[in-house]
């Protein structure tokens, strides 16, 4: 299962992005966080570097 980005809340500050040990997060064309599925392997890092907490798992 992969993490949600609660694009409302995301800022498009991109710490998420550079956390990710396996780069499945990066910036869409809104500059909001998104995730891909098929590469996340939800473990959390980008929970917890999010400073408006946009992400959950």
């Amino acid at each position: 299962m992969a993490v949600t980005v609660n694009k409302d809340t995301c800022i498009g500050c991109g710490a998420c992005v550079g956390v990710c040990p396996v780069g499945a997060l990066s910036l869409d064309g809104d500059g909001k966080a998104t995730c891909d599925e098929g590469t996340c392997i939800d473990c959390g890092a980008c929970v917890g570097t999010c400073p408006v907490s946009a992400i959950s798992q």
